[in-house]
């Protein structure tokens, strides 16, 4: 909602000025000028980037109008699963949990927490420790230096997605310079014309070079930033995972484990303890 908000008051402001000093809107009226930056632009970015990246940034241009994929209540319903699975293996040993981690979209473990359940990358990224666990992994400095490596893959592909992202916006002021040239090119064509018709293509000309600065400060750089702090502040899902786990190979009780888990979150998506307490209280009965 503040994504399109943004965009509007841009329009509006850039729109807006320009016609208070005069201007009119039909001297911006240009859309070959438009179809020549930004096809340009969205077609250097697929000759830059493998096809992963291109899809990734495109998935990740429609998520900043969403917003976060995780909310408060994703993570109090991720402390509560690490609860559930942590108390389990503490009461009945890490071979309890291994039918689980081997059928996982068919577990009843996991099932009640929907988000977690319905998640295929972080469900499988838990799993993959808990398998682990299974075969007799009980070091956590041996399991957090794992974990790191497995998130550090992860990110960079985020980092990818964000750094093609942020070279399409700074691309398209170039763009932007190019359509210029080719305005004045065309205007230089028709040096004979009036005064009247060559200022209509000078003036045509200019706004490619007003497109190109605009498509990348007012929107497609903000789009980058949005995306990279969306996919920075998703990553703390996984960190929370990665809390809880080097925890429980440390040897702390599951509401120590979780707690741990609790408090790598973020101020604003963190459940109070009370909560917590609260949400692993009502949990059905644990059982293999």
């Amino acid at each position: 909602m503040f994504v399109i908000i943004g965009i509007v008051a841009v329009i509006g402001c850039v729109l807006g000025s320009y016609m208070a000093m005069g201007g009119k809107l039909g001297v911006l009226n240009q859309p070959f000028e438009f179809t020549l930056i930004f096809g340009a632009g969205a077609s250097a970015f697929i000759i830059a980037n493998p096809m992963r990246i291109v899809k990734g940034s495109i998935g990740r241009l429609g998520g900043i109008f969403k917003g976060p994929k995780y909310k408060k209540a994703d993570y109090l319903e991720l402390l509560t699963m690490q609860y559930q699975v942590f108390k389990l293996i503490k009461q009945k040993g890490a071979l309890a949990v291994e039918q689980h981690v081997e059928n996982p979209h068919d577990s009843k473990l996991f099932e009640p927490f929907e988000k977690f359940h319905k998640d295929h990358h972080a469900m499988e990224f838990f799993c993959d420790y808990l398998r682990l666990m299974t075969l007799g992994t009980d070091n956590p400095h041996e399991v957090e230096a794992l974990i790191d490596s497995d998130l550090e893959t992860h990110h960079q592909t985020d980092h990818q997605i964000a750094h093609a992202l942020t070279g399409m916006a700074e691309g398209f002021p170039a763009l932007g310079i190019v359509a210029a040239v080719l305005g004045v090119i065309k205007t230089m064509g028709s040096i004979n014309e009036p005064p009247e018709v060559l200022g209509r293509l000078i003036g045509g000309a200019l706004v490619g070079t007003f497109l190109g600065i605009l498509l990348c400060y007012g929107f497609f750089a903000p789009f980058a930033s949005n995306a990279k702090a969306i996919m920075e502040e998703e990553a703390t899902y996984f960190n929370c995972m990665k809390a809880g786990i080097l925890a429980h190979l440390a040897g702390y009780a599951p509401a120590v484990s979780t707690e741990f888990a609790r408090k790598s979150l973020a101020p604003h998506n963190r459940p109070t303890f009370a909560e917590v307490e609260s949400a692993v209280e009502s949990l059905p009965p644990v059982s293999g």
